[in-house]
C-alpha cells in the first residue's frame, strides 16, 4: 500500500471520529445559538447525510434508467411520505418498502 493513501485514510478516519465523538462529549449548553460554531455544528448533520446519499445513489443511477428504477422509487416514496407526515421513521420505512417492491418487480420481469 502506498504511504500517501494510508496517511489520507488515517486523516479522514481521525476527522470522522472527531465529528462523531466530540459533539457528544462537549458541553454545548453555554454555546451561543447564533454563533459560528453553533451554525457549523448544525450544518454538519445535513451535509453528511447529503454526502452519503450522493455516494450511495451514484452507482445506482449510472447503470441506466431500468437499473435505477428501484432507487428512484425509494427516493420518491421517502419524499412523499415525509411531506405527508414530517417524521423520519415512516418515511424511511415507506421508502424501504418502495425500493424493495420495485426491485422485486424488476427481478420478476427478468
Amino acid at each position: 500500500m502506498r504511504g500517501e493513501i494510508l496517511v489520507l485514510c488515517l486523516i479522514v478516519g481521525a476527522f470522522t471520529y472527531a465529528f462523531r465523538v466530540l459533539p457528544t462529549r462537549a458541553d454545548l449548553t453555554r454555546l451561543n445559538p447564533a454563533g459560528a460554531l453553533s451554525r457549523f455544528l448544525a450544518a454538519t448533520g445535513p451535509a453528511a447525510i447529503a454526502t452519503l446519499f450522493a455516494a450511495a445513489i451514484l452507482p445506482e443511477v449510472q447503470g441506466g434508467w431500468l437499473e435505477s428504477l428501484p432507487a428512484v422509487a425509494g427516493v420518491l416514496a421517502v419524499l412523499a411520505a415525509y411531506a405527508a407526515t414530517p417524521s423520519v421513521v415512516p418515511a424511511t420505512l415507506i421508502g424501504t418498502l418502495a425500493y424493495g417492491a420495485a426491485f422485486w418487480a424488476l427481478q420478476i420481469q427478468t
